[in-house]
């Protein structure tokens, strides 16, 4: 077992981006004014959001919305129920979403938010109170046009209904494009559960390329094996990597010779969605252990800062592919340049689930709807330009693959920023 480094090297989400965002700010040589306009979010709001629950107690949560930049777009972001949802967390996310709209160069901007609860201690129905009281208080700064929500961390297709319910009877309209992420009979999109995965292994499988590497020879582990890391895992082990191991909240599983990942989606069905409850045929592994296996890819899919300066020097995979938000801290980005090992950087490898995102938005708005050959097929083709624009900067610049993605982003939204006028009296 790996021990914990102190709590002082780990950057907060927030000062992570700020960091990243700064440095390709100086490389842009950006104007002192458009880098104070982007270094703070537009917008915060913060709620104190009552539930009376089935006991009859009353309970009070804290609610966020922050609004990064709509300077190329609506707002954009997911809505998360954890413990740990904080205002600062909160204005990081947010701010990760406009670099990540703009690198994938899709009209939005960047929002996030979410409310400080473990959904674990409520019940379904008072769930479902809390979401729609939440949505109540923040409905005025939210709209198809406006800002748009969607899952994330906690929160699920069906929470996206129970907004869609709730926004509609506010605005005695229909606003069913007001989130994305919607059950398909309410107006989602076809493949957007999975889309964030196969943007990720469209990412991988792009870089392999890149590089002049088989898919069929490359070892995988996969930190992670919620909706993102399993269908990441799906995807890689269908183009023929070798998944020799996976994790979760309660450990992992490893096996050289490769593990069966259809019959592990089968598994976790059965097993309170764990990996660890008994699964035979297997060898069981830590989340701390995986990452430092030896694997050819390795990608980090659950938590940020899971890499960070205590345990950079032992990664052993030449690639990384973040999945994950910000799984590896701006110190421990430093060692792994140094050590040559490449880098996708979160704001490209997980945009899957915003392309996917949009399309559907799209539909709301055209009233005609895709079939899934249409969706991946333009996600594929989104997630190839953008990757293929990050490769040749970096390599043309001699530059890491996240400082170019950034610095892509960056200028992209400080350009949208110009056209409309900002600095012209």
């Amino acid at each position: 077992m790996v021990s914990s480094p102190a709590a002082k090297e780990i950057p907060s989400l927030a000062s992570a981006t700020q960091h990243f965002f700064r440095e390709a700010a100086i490389h842009l040589k950006l104007d002192p004014g458009i880098i104070k306009i982007l270094e703070r979010p537009q917008r915060e709001v913060t709620v104190q959001v009552p539930l009376v629950k089935e006991d009859g107690t009353l309970e009070v949560f804290s609610g966020y919305r922050v609004q990064h930049s709509n300077a190329r777009g609506p707002f954009k972001g997911g809505i998360r129920f954890h413990p740990s949802v904080d205002l600062e967390e909160v204005r990081g996310l947010a701010a990760l979403m406009t670099w990540k709209c703009a690198v994938v160069n899709i009209p939005y901007g960047g929002a996030k938010g979410g409310i400080a609860v473990d959904p674990k201690h409520l019940t379904k129905r008072e769930l479902k109170t809390l979401t729609q009281n939440f949505i109540s208080m923040i409905m005025p700064v939210l709209g198809p046009f406006k800002d748009i929500p969607a899952p994330d961390v906690n929160t699920s297709a069906e929470t996206m209904g129970w907004i869609v319910a709730k926004a509609c009877e506010l605005a005695d309209d229909d606003v069913r494009g007001i989130v994305t992420g919607k059950p398909i009979e309410i107006g989602g999109s076809l493949g957007r559960r999975e889309a964030t995965g196969k943007g990720v292994a469209v990412s991988t499988l792009r870089l392999l390329k890149w590089l002049g590497k088989d898919p069929g020879k490359m070892r995988v582990a996969v930190q992670g094996f919620g909706n993102n890391g399993s269908y990441t895992a799906l995807y890689l082990a269908q183009a023929g990597c070798k998944i020799q191991a996976v994790s979760d909240i309660s450990g992992g599983l490893y096996k050289e010779s490769g593990l069966d990942i259809n019959a592990l989606f089968q598994y976790v069905q059965t097993s309170d969605n764990h990996l660890l409850a008994g699964y035979p045929d297997a060898l069981p592994i830590s989340n701390e252990e995986l990452l430092e296996t030896d694997v050819d890819v390795l990608i980090p899919a659950a938590l940020e800062n899971q890499i960070t300066v205590a345990n950079a020097e032992r990664i052993k995979a030449p690639i990384i592919i973040e999945a994950a938000n910000a799984p590896v801290t701006p110190e421990a980005d430093v060692i792994l340049g140094k050590r040559g090992i490449t880098v996708v950087p979160d704001i490209l490898a997980n945009a899957g689930g915003v392309v996917v995102s949009y399309f559907e938005w799209v539909q709301n708005q055209q009233g005609y709807y895709w079939d899934l050959d249409t969706v991946n097929t333009r996600l594929t083709m989104i997630m190839h330009r953008a990757f293929d624009d990050i490769y040749t900067l970096a390599n043309e610049q001699h530059i890491p693959l996240r400082k170019a993605a950034y610095v892509i982003a960056v200028q992209r939204v400080a350009r949208a920023l110009e056209q409309k006028g900002m600095f012209v009296g």
